[in-house]
């Protein structure tokens, strides 16, 4: 779920918020307050602060981030567009003071959550920050399942909370997810009498194809 962009400089510098807390995305995940604070903390002992990207693309930084810091209301970030060095910041700088293209996205890795039964949502307590970037449009349902077929092609086992998350989003519920980390796909069909076997052959492909 991107976040507005909330001012744009004529010299590239801009202001926005890459996350927000207590608010449930599309994918049905809530940032709580202090997600962020062990990332930044590392990051800030090695004298950096995370990536600035074009579109979640890793080749194509765009400039670099002066601020970056969580406040009562979620991950504030202050950046830096180098649009007298780089076309595609320049691009970048135009589209956001048209307003064309107005939204931030934050690229992690899942460090620790809770699944919260009752706001049917995943409770992201501890974010591990790579990158933030400036995107047109929100990831797609696609992306939650893309960190498991990334390890899975570079022949890397998939960590379980990637694994369960990709398996929830994919149609399991928790109780057939948690089975399956467990005791593999033969205790799906022990578990219910409603298990639909076909339809957990789709959801395992489409993960591991």
């Amino acid at each position: 779920m991107p976040f507005e962009i909330k001012s744009v400089n004529d010299n590239g510098c801009f202001s926005g918020y890459g996350s927000v807390f207590g608010v449930k995305d599309t994918y049905s995940d809530i940032v709580v307050k202090g997600a962020f604070t062990k990332s930044l903390n590392k990051w800030k002992k090695n004298g950096r602060l995370p990536a600035l990207l074009w579109q979640h693309k890793m080749d194509e930084p765009i400039g670099y981030y002066t601020k970056m810091v969580e406040d009562d209301n979620g991950l504030y970030l202050e950046g830096q567009l180098l649009i007298e060095d780089d076309p595609l910041a320049r691009r970048a700088h135009a589209h956001m003071r048209a307003k064309s293209l107005s939204g931030l996205s934050i690229g992690y890795a899942l460090n620790d959550y809770d699944y919260d039964n009752e706001k049917d949502a995943f409770i992201l307590k501890e974010i591990d920050l790579w990158e933030v970037s400036v995107v047109t449009f929100p990831a797609n349902d696609e992306a939650r399942i893309f960190d498991v077929k990334t390890a899975l092609e570079l022949g890397k086992t998939p960590s379980p909370q990637d694994m369960m998350k990709a398996l929830q989003h994919m149609g399991l519920s928790q109780s057939q997810s948690e089975s399956f980390m467990l005791d593999g796909y033969s205790s799906l069909k022990k578990q219910t009498d409603n298990f639909n076997e076909r339809n957990a052959l789709n959801i395992l492909k489409s993960i591991f194809n």
